[in-house]
């Protein structure tokens, strides 16, 4: 079974994320090595992992080129902002700025950065960004960047146990709502009311029209002749 990660931040080649970001690796060989073995620990060769960008920083593009071929599975690219042109020339197998995929029917929005809203925000669709190294929480959405995830990519499964759903706000109607909203509805009751009454005109009319072919010819003739005439006296 093809399997679906997320991951985001490595910095590979950053030493100064290491002090930055509190990561516990003496050098930046060994942060790397650490950050290559952690990855492919989870990752499958045949898996799909999205990365969030900041793949890294201040290294020789040959030599993060190196470590990115050493990288299982079939990655993806959501651009960061250190991610240089040469860097989206990879053989990534596409690269996006802001992108939605679905995974396990889940909608899920990606973007290196944190999003105050994103399509589908109301309808419970999942945020997932990188860039703040764990410095920033937002409702709704998850940091997926390796600080906050023991240094490796992540199920959707994982993000989902640790995601809060975003509040929905409140939200009071304008004047032009209300005046819509309220002439829908006396447009809606008088529809109903002519229907009702347009169905016991119907009923109505078969009564009659079904007694008056029960009545006699004597019955008849004495209701004819019990008529007050048209401007008679009704005393």
């Amino acid at each position: 079974m093809i399997r679906t990660f997320f991951t985001a931040d490595h910095h590979f080649g950053h030493e100064g994320v290491i002090r930055m970001s509190g990561r516990p690796f003496a050098s930046i060989d060994e942060m790397n090595r650490e950050l290559v073995a952690r990855w492919n620990a989870v990752v499958a060769p045949g898996d799909t992992v999205w990365h969030l960008g900041d793949f890294s920083y201040k290294m020789p593009i040959v030599d993060a080129e190196k470590i990115f071929r050493l990288l299982n599975g079939r990655k993806y690219l959501v651009v960061g902002n250190h991610d240089r042109a040469s860097v989206r020339e990879w053989p990534w197998e596409s690269v996006h700025d802001l992108h939605e995929i679905a995974v396990d029917g889940r909608r899920v929005v990606i973007c290196h950065y944190p999003l105050a809203e994103w399509p589908g925000f109301f309808r419970d669709a999942i945020h997932l960004f990188g860039h703040v190294h764990g410095n920033r929480q937002v409702a709704g959405a998850v940091d997926v960047g390796v600080d906050n995830w023991d240094f490796r990519p992540v199920s959707l499964d994982e993000i989902l146990a640790r995601r809060t759903p975003p509040p929905i706000p409140t939200r009071t109607l304008e004047a032009w709502e209300r005046s819509f909203i309220e002439q829908a509805k006396a447009e809606a009751e008088r529809r109903a009311l002519d229907e009702v009454l347009g169905q016991r005109v119907d009923q109505s009319g078969w009564r009659i029209a079904r007694r008056v072919a029960d009545l006699s010819d004597d019955e008849m003739r004495a209701i004819l002749d019990a008529r007050v005439p048209d401007g008679g006296d009704d005393k």
